[in-house]
């Protein structure tokens, strides 16, 4: 076992520093003393950030970048034939992943909450961090993305408390010291990992074994897995959901013009608080029920809570206007498998727009063959959808699945899709088709951001008043 405390001083390499959770790691070991490198395979805005702090950081992965190290840490997308984790097997040079970096940092806390599921984990988390912040309990915090109300993804705080979000790829979160653990749904995913969805959910049952006995599992009432695992857990349960059989659940629930959610916080049949969420969707309600349940078992004051998730104005990359070109709203959300994007199609469906454009970017061949038939009608609430290429990521292509076939799938189901597979060609078809008024919400956790950034640079972008 390798304790993060033995390396004041000493130099730590990160292989894929400039990943969002990998960057964000930087302060803490920043805080420990560490002298930290790093390695990325692209320069981008987190490497630009790094460096402006003074961290050295090597573009492209060699083996040299790490000689001299005393410890590597890698992400789970980092395998062990990459030539900086060979050279450091062969010099001996002792080796961590980022999920057990992140465990070691939490373990002892008093109070540390988890936040697990197949989709709104970030959110969740960082709604948590945000209110425990404003509640004046000094957590620590380590997002998946970007809160502007912590500076970040990242809060350095107290040793106390430490507020992450745990995902369940490569089963990282089994890395984790949960005093509370959190799940928000059991949906499914990952299946270049896991066997099927089975599998999937025996690792969520081993994540809420990770509490100690005085520990609390808090999930959603309405997922029958998250409930069945829950149920089984032998910890103290805690339930939110929109039924009144749930500990937590909304009352007076109704929604804006623009789909934003006001509702009381419930529990057990008391009215703790109300809120007035600033951002859309169903599902948010969820997520802020989630997250209330958590900081009230943290100990945070319930009127405060409320007040901060009435002013959490979302993560960058969480349905984030980017801009407003020719007239036209330009939105990026994260959302990478089906259910994700079907989600944040029916926010933009809330907004006052004339036609919905979901400009979907696939994320690795493994993810589009596991979910194929669910990608053919996850977009069928929009008016129009393009499809660029798939986004590799970490894989290779297997030669037998590409966006064609998506793409001809959807129009079978009666879906107005069509294929633009670089960016320029979305771009070039966007600009040729819209029209004022209309709404564009591109997807994806690939950089399927950038499109954003591409077309904010080559047109006529104003910030919405």
């Amino acid at each position: 076992m390798v304790d993060i405390n033995d390396f004041s001083g000493k130099r730590v390499h990160m292989i894929g520093i400039g990943g969002s959770s990998m960057s964000g790691l930087v302060d803490f070991l920043l805080d420990r003393g560490c002298v930290v490198t790093g390695s990325d395979r692209d320069h981008s805005h987190h490497v630009e950030a790094l460096e402006a702090k003074g961290i050295r950081v090597f573009i492209g992965h060699r083996a040299e970048n790490v000689r001299g190290a005393d410890l590597v840490v890698f992400s789970a997308a980092i395998r062990p034939e990459n030539p900086e984790r060979a050279e450091a097997a062969r010099l001996n040079i002792p080796q961590m992943e980022r999920s057990v970096l992140l465990g070691e940092l939490m373990r002892g806390c008093r109070t540390a909450i988890c936040v697990s599921g197949t989709h709104g984990k970030t959110t969740t988390t960082a709604m948590i961090g945000q209110a425990l912040v404003e509640a004046g309990l000094d957590p620590s915090v380590h997002l998946g993305g970007e809160l502007d109300a912590l500076g970040g993804g990242t809060r350095l705080g107290g040793r106390e408390v430490f507020v992450a979000e745990a995902c369940e790829y490569h089963s990282s979160f089994l890395e984790m010291h949960p005093t509370i653990a959190v799940i928000l749904n059991v949906d499914g995913d990952h299946y270049d990992y896991y066997k099927d969805i089975d599998d999937y959910e025996r690792a969520f049952g081993d994540f809420l074994r990770l509490l100690p006995e005085d520990g609390v599992a808090i999930a959603n009432g309405g997922d029958a897995r998250a409930l069945r695992l829950l149920l089984k857990s032998g910890r103290r349960a805690v339930t939110f959901g929109l039924s009144e059989n749930d500990d937590y659940y909304p009352a007076q629930l109704r929604f804006d013009d623009f789909g934003r959610p006001a509702f009381d916080v419930m529990r057990r049949g008391d009215r703790l608080a109300s809120v007035q969420l600033a951002i859309s969707g169903d599902f948010t309600v969820l997520n802020a029920l989630a997250a209330f349940a958590a900081c009230m078992e943290a100990g945070a004051d319930a009127e405060r809570v409320a007040a901060t998730l009435s002013r959490f104005g979302g993560v960058h990359r969480r349905f984030e206007l980017t801009g407003i070109i020719d007239g036209v709203r330009m939105y990026h959300d994260y959302g990478h498998n089906p259910a994700e994007m079907a989600a944040a199609i029916s926010v933009a469906k809330k907004q006052k727009a004339g036609c919905v454009w979901a400009v979907m970017q696939p994320h690795t061949y493994s993810r589009v063959k596991s979910l194929f038939d669910d990608y053919l009608t996850c977009t069928a609430a929009a008016d129009k959808t393009l499809v660029t290429d798939i986004c590799a990521a970490r894989e290779s292509d297997p030669g037998d699945i590409n966006s064609r076939m998506l793409v001809d799938g959807m129009r079978s189901h009666g879906i107005d899709a069509t294929l633009t597979p670089s960016f320029d060609d979305t771009e070039r078809y966007l600009r040729a088709h819209w029209q004022p008024g209309d709404l564009v919400l591109t997807m994806g956790c690939g950089d399927i951001n950038l499109l954003n950034e591409q077309m904010t640079q080559h047109g006529d972008t104003r910030p919405e008043s």
